[in-house]
Formats: C-alpha cells, sequence, structure tokens
C-alpha cells in the first residue's frame, strides 16, 4: 500500500468532494423537512451512482420525517462493509435564514461553516472521497467489495427504526460497521470512537391541588414544590464514577403567581456507560412514583431508552488497523469513548464498530454568529479531509486483505 498514491489521489478529488458537500449543504434537511432530507438522498445517490452505487429507499416511521436511503455495491458479495451517515440536520429553515447561516467558506481561517458540515453532510462527503480513493488506487479491492452506504433520514431524532432497517437491508450482519460522524483531533492525534454510553430518558408529573393563593393556600397542594423536593435526589444521581450523568433538561407548572399550581413537570436524561449503572438509575427512577411528601401524586415515566455500545475486543481489534494505518501516515489515532448517542448505538450488534471517521469541526447544532466570537456557528475544516480519507482507506485495505497485526 503506497501512501503517496493514496494521497495523491485524494488531492485529486478533493475539490470535487467540497463541491459535493456544498451542495448538500445549500438543502435544507431538518428532520421534519422531508422534501429537503429526500432531496439529500436524491443528490447522494446522483454522487455515488458513478462509482457503481445503486439507490434504495426505505421509509422512516418518524413523523414527518424523510426516507432512509441505502446505496449498494454488491461486488463479490458476502457481508457488507457498512459505511454510516445521515441526510437530516438540526436546523429549521427558519433558523437557518434567522441566522443567515449558509455556506461560508473561508479559506483565512481553514474553515467552512454552515447547516451539516460536520454533522453530517461532512461525513457524507468523505466516504465518497474515500471510495474515489480506493477505486483509483485500488480498484480490483474496490470492485469485489460489498459495499453499503446507509444513510438515516432522522439520526437527530435518535431511535431504533433505522438501525432495523440497515439490520434488514444486509441481512443482520456485516464485516464491519463504520459510522462517519465528525471525528476530532488534537495534540494526541486523530479521535477514533470505539464505544458510546446509553440514555434513558425520564418525566416526573405531579397532581397537585389548585386553590387560591391567597385566601385558601391552606387548602391547596403545590405541585411544583412537590416536585422541588425530589430534583436534587434526581440529580443525585450524577455519579462520575460509574461514568453516569443527569441532566435535569426541562420544568414547567402552573400559570399564574396567585394561584396554587395544580400540576407540574420535569424531564431529564441519564446516560451511563455500564447498562447496570443505567439500570440502577432508572430503577431509583421509577421508584418516585407515589405521593409527595406534601400530598401530591407523583408519576415517574421512561420515555425512552437508548442501549449503550460498549465497544469490546472485536471493536479494539478492529481500531487497531487504524491506528496502523496512522502510523503509516506518520500520524496517531486514539481509541476514545463518547458520551453522545450516535447510530452506531443501534448497530454495533451486526458486526464489529467504528465511529468519528468523518472529518474534523466543531460547534455542530450551533447557527448563532456574534461580532465578539463568543458564539460561532457549525463548521468544518477541509484539510482534515484528506488525512482522514487517507487513514480509512488504508485501513479498509488492511481489513479487506486480512493484513496487520489486528486483522482476522
Amino acid at each position: 500500500m503506497n501512501v503517496s498514491l493514496l494521497q495523491s489521489a485524494a488531492e485529486k478529488h478533493l475539490p470535487a468532494s467540497i463541491d459535493f458537500l456544498r451542495r448538500l449543504v445549500a438543502i435544507n434537511s431538518f428532520t421534519t423537512n422531508p422534501a429537503g432530507v429526500d432531496q439529500v438522498a436524491a443528490v447522494t445517490a446522483e454522487t455515488f451512482a458513478p462509482l457503481g452505487f445503486t439507490a434504495a429507499l426505505v421509509p422512516c416511521i418518524t413523523s414527518g420525517s424523510g426516507h432512509h436511503l441505502f446505496l449498494t455495491h454488491r461486488g463479490q458479495g458476502g457481508d457488507p462493509i457498512v459505511l454510516v451517515t445521515h441526510s437530516d440536520t438540526v436546523f429549521p429553515p427558519e433558523e437557518e435564514q434567522q441566522n443567515d447561516f449558509k455556506w461560508d467558506e473561508r479559506p483565512d481561517e481553514g474553515r467552512i461553516y454552515g447547516p451539516g458540515t460536520v454533522d453530517n453532510k461532512g461525513g457524507t462527503a468523505l466516504i465518497w472521497l474515500m471510495l474515489q480513493i480506493l477505486r483509483d488506487t485500488a480498484p480490483e479491492v474496490f470492485e469485489r467489495t460489498h459495499w453499503l452506504v446507509a444513510a438515516n433520514a432522522a439520526e437527530e431524532i435518535i431511535g431504533d427504526d433505522f438501525g432495523r432497517s440497515t439490520a434488514t437491508v444486509c441481512g443482520n450482519k456485516a464485516r464491519a460497521v463504520l459510522v462517519f460522524e465528525g471525528g476530532p483531533v488534537d495534540e494526541r492525534g486523530w479521535h477514533i470512537v470505539t464505544s458510546r454510553k446509553g440514555r434513558s430518558t425520564w418525566k416526573l408529573s405531579a397532581e397537585g391541588k389548585a386553590a387560591h393563593a391567597g385566601s385558601k393556600h391552606h387548602e391547596g397542594i403545590n405541585a411544583i414544590d412537590a416536585l422541588a423536593r425530589v430534583l436534587p435526589d434526581i440529580a443525585a444521581q450524577t455519579n462520575a464514577a460509574a461514568e453516569r450523568t443527569v441532566n435535569i433538561g426541562m420544568i414547567h407548572g402552573g400559570t399564574v403567581v396567585n394561584r396554587v399550581p395544580h400540576e407540574a413537570v420535569a424531564e431529564w436524561e441519564c446516560r451511563a456507560t455500564e447498562p447496570a449503572s443505567l439500570q440502577q438509575a432508572d430503577d431509583f427512577f421509577a421508584s418516585l412514583s407515589g405521593t409527595a411528601d406534601n400530598g401530591a401524586q407523583l408519576t415517574a415515566e421512561r420515555t425512552g431508552h437508548t442501549n449503550a455500545w460498549p465497544g469490546g475486543i472485536e471493536s479494539e481489534v478492529l481500531f487497531h488497523l487504524w491506528h496502523e494505518a496512522a502510523a503509516m501516515m506518520n500520524l496517531a489515532a486514539l481509541s476514545v469513548p463518547r458520551g453522545g448517542l450516535s447510530d452506531a448505538n443501534h448497530l454495533w450488534h451486526l458486526a464489529p464498530t467504528l465511529d468519528g471517521l468523518g472529518p474534523y469541526g466543531n460547534n455542530a447544532h450551533c447557527s448563532e454568529r456574534t461580532a465578539d466570537g463568543s458564539k460561532l456557528p457549525e463548521y468544518v475544516e477541509p484539510a482534515s479531509f484528506v488525512p482522514k480519507a487517507v487513514m480509512n482507506a488504508l485501513a479498509l485495505l488492511k481489513l479487506i486483505q486480512g493484513q496487520g497485526d489486528g486483522a482476522s
């Protein structure tokens, strides 16, 4: 494997990759803008077609969403290498317009700002660049390999629908699952994600009794007060040693200040690396249902659950190929956990899995910019495309050809 050959191919195709990204960013693909999500899918399918990929659209069950996109290059068959991205973003059209948030290339900063530049249209463009490199430099390997590019229509609303659809398309097994969410780089090296926390979301409702806050205060049962008494215990489930966090993200209740509030609601999420730790917290949250000290009725309801991607030996063996590839480029690759959720949480059971294989950028989910620079919107660094694509291509060649100390 000639690193300089892959590097030259990457540099040759980089302008086209950035132009592909520009076309994607120009389309608003907020999760519940189905026309935009499907337009992104159409542009993606059109761009991958010359590489020999055929497209299939699968409906997404998320209300108001577009279609999942599956691009297949069957090669000589066998289990596919699944390359995962998503078509949607978190930005409604109104937000993009209000903040004048659009494609904004700033060579002096080494950045391209815009919705989805790093999350995750940049990942889609990097998949294309990586495959172009492989077709140019190792055409026989590229052509015989079974590739499946899987693009989620509603990744920003975490659910298991896309995972189930992907499993169906690939027959419930794969050679590897590679997720192209953005990949940080720092002074230690390029971060490759090898595990992600699990998450549960909860709602605690308090039912009290309304009363006049002046003349009948003693007859009321304050629902907000009932919540306030238990919220510290909920927050205390955060446990750094157990790698578990609790974030109380929403509280609302009452109507006016001269009325004892008869209802109130709090919502929170809990994340943990180990399933047992998450279950321990969930058991506590479930126990909150009952009568509060002031007589209000409390009802705890788990509103969502996402299993952890625990990583493990198979992912670490796969990561070792990326470690070797980086070393061949005189770079370093690090195996890191990540607290955020991604499609890896729903796909890791199919095959050894890695994440964070996309380009480097920052400020995902942000659209605001202030004159003093205290707020900056989402951006990607185009200089990260070539090294990351070459690293991915080298590691994939090792995987496909069964090379490397960690290959099987």
